[in-house]
């Protein structure tokens, strides 16, 4: 089974760069999108040759307009779909989808940033503690497959500078920080970092200054995975040769 997750930036601005070349590319039987910036109307238009070949769609948007927003296409349909985290502060962005499978649940989603100046930091905060109970919860009845844009660098090695970002810039405060490895503590594994425990690659680049012509980036992308799965993972990557937006898919293969 390959999972793949990719946070587009705009799915019809990346329909017109070869967004569904790409993703059959991909070998995906489960695909999360993020920050698609478009109505389930809109989504289910641009994944529509998806659909006509048998996938299933689930998609959820912001009550605003243009922003955030998640999809997950599946090869078959899931045994049961949840939308968004179950407090109800959390229930206007679209910015979670849990789908149920026989073996697993996978969740996708587009985690807040803390904005300018962090002035999110506090909801992103609040945000993370009720992702990890939401996560543990679904752990109990089945293993977890959760990806997405998690909008967190968690070590040094996941970003291009971090000592010039270090609680300056949004992803990577020690409040961030801490939040993913209480995540992590609760029973999960960061599926790269496991079997990639050196490798330096990025998934977001900004579009200032080449910074992907030069690798400079953050890894901001991920598959947080059961941890009881740990010997059931095959590979879990990062696909920079796939464009059209400012992240790059990334994916994770499990048997």
């Amino acid at each position: 089974m390959r999972f793949v997750s990719w946070n587009v930036n705009g799915i019809r601005a990346v329909a017109g760069k070869g967004l569904l070349q790409q993703l059959n590319t991909l070998g995906a039987d489960v695909i999360g999108l993020q920050e698609t910036k478009a109505t389930e109307e809109q989504v289910e238009e641009v994944l529509q040759p998806f659909l006509a070949d048998g996938w299933h769609l689930e998609a959820s948007s912001a009550e605003r307009k243009g922003y955030s927003g998640t999809a997950l296409l599946s090869r078959t349909a899931p045994l049961r779909v949840l939308r968004d985290l179950p407090q109800a502060d959390h229930n206007h962005e679209g910015r979670l989808l849990a789908a149920e499978f026989p073996d697993c649940w996978v969740v996708i989603s587009y985690v807040p940033n803390s904005g300018g100046e962090l002035a999110r930091l506090p909801y992103r905060s609040t945000w993370d503690r009720d992702l990890t109970s939401f996560l543990s919860d679904l752990d109990r009845e089945k293993p977890v497959f959760f990806g997405g844009d998690l909008n967190v660098a968690h070590q040094p090695m996941d970003l291009a500078r971090p000592k010039a970002n270090y609680n300056k810039t949004p992803g990577y405060t020690q409040t961030e920080i801490d939040g993913f490895t209480n995540l992590l503590n609760a029973g999960f594994m960061d599926s790269f970092r496991r079997l990639n425990p050196d490798r330096v690659e990025y998934s977001w680049f900004s579009y200032r200054g080449g910074a992907r012509e030069n690798n400079i980036g953050w890894r901001l992308d991920y598959w947080v995975v059961s941890e009881r799965m740990a010997q059931r993972l095959e590979a879990s990557r990062i696909h920079p040769e796939v464009t059209g937006s400012d992240h790059v898919p990334v994916s994770v293969d499990w048997k």
